[in-house]
């Protein structure tokens, strides 16, 4: 008997580390000390040194059952954007840029090519955010999870000045709610688009006119990475003076998340389109339009305050970005909380 013969392949696991060190490296910053094959991912801080009063910030996340949809599909090179983006989302969404990030990998067997597609999508979404990848983790657990699936997750660090961190302390009655897109459904509610929808091949390959796209090919697409366009944001001179990640929870738990006492959000439901994947699965699955709202982004995946003056100003930066934005509400006195109209 050996570890080999117990389920775990030593030499499949030195493999996976030499696919995945190309896309590792293309994620350096020149903080990053060492290289790949550390017990510890070394970044050199000097930098922060030239920060009047820096603030870690920290984030950590997965990708929930979305992961399901990579099994059966057999397309593991984007699930990683996903990892990434969720928690350095969280990241710049107080202000922050990210610094460096670590993949934790669970899987039932360690297929190398497998690992090192999923560890290519990680690098991309550490590229799109400008964070290294200075570090992981692939555990292979044989008997508890079945060979051909995996678990991911991430974790973050990002720095921020004290005086520039975006709490939500700043928002005024009358700050205009702007709304940055989503690419769909992001890395949320997939337990309930798993159920509205027949998860297999003959499905996900279905072509849908209104999509544009396959069923799997809409459900897949990566979670926006947001750290360029509130970087644009914050390059132009604009104070944001609340920001809200729309993840779990959608609107009604999210938005709040980022008011003070006795500040209200009104979202106009009107006030741009909501992407047909949503609207074809609430149709569906019979799903109420409330439960939507609570559930998934409905096709924004940021929702900022910023002073009504600078609107415009907001909206010009994100395009600059590469993103769409739009003019979805306002601020209001009254009771913390949302309101969708």
């Amino acid at each position: 008997m050996d570890y080999k013969k117990a389920g775990v392949d030593i030499e499949a696991g030195y493999k996976s580390v030499e696919l995945m060190k190309a896309a590792v490296n293309s994620t350096k910053r020149p903080e990053v000390l060492g290289g790949i094959g550390g017990f510890a991912g070394a970044f050199d801080l000097s930098a922060i040194k030239n920060m009047k009063d820096p603030v870690l910030l920290s984030g950590t996340d997965g990708c929930g059952t979305k992961v399901k949809l990579a099994f059966l599909m057999d397309k593991h090179d984007t699930i990683g954007i996903d990892a990434v983006a969720m928690c350095v989302n969280d990241i710049a969404c107080s202000g922050g840029e990210p610094l460096f990030f670590l993949d934790y990998i669970a899987c039932g067997k360690n297929y190398p090519e497998k690992i090192a597609a999923i560890v290519g999508g990680v690098a991309e979404g550490c590229r799109q955010s400008g964070a290294a990848l200075v570090g992981g983790e692939t555990a292979e657990h044989p008997g508890l999870m079945p060979e051909d699936e995996y678990d991911l997750a991430g974790f973050a660090v990002g720095v921020v000045e004290r005086s520039e961190i975006i709490d939500g302390s700043e928002i005024k009655a009358g700050d205009t709610l702007i709304g940055i897109a989503s690419s769909g459904v992001h890395s949320n509610g997939y337990s309930l688009v798993r159920s509205v929808f027949d998860m297999t091949k003959e499905s996900l390959d279905t072509y849908y006119d209104e999509l544009g796209s396959t069923l799997g090919e809409a459900l897949i697409t990566p979670t926006v990475i947001y750290v360029k366009a509130l970087k644009e944001i914050k390059n132009a001179g604009i104070r944001i003076h609340g920001c809200s990640h729309i993840t779990g929870g959608g609107f009604y738990e999210n938005v709040p998340r980022m008011l003070p006492e006795g500040k209200h959000a009104v979202i106009r439901k009107d006030s741009y389109k909501v992407p047909a994947i949503f609207n074809l699965m609430q149709k569906k699955g019979n799903i109420e339009e409330k439960m939507m709202y609570n559930t998934f982004n409905m096709g924004l995946g940021m929702v900022i305050a910023v002073d009504s003056s600078e609107a415009d100003a907001v909206i010009a930066a994100v395009k600059k970005a590469g993103l769409e934005s739009y003019k979805v509400g306002e601020i209001t006195d009254g009771e913390k909380g949302i309101t969708l109209c």
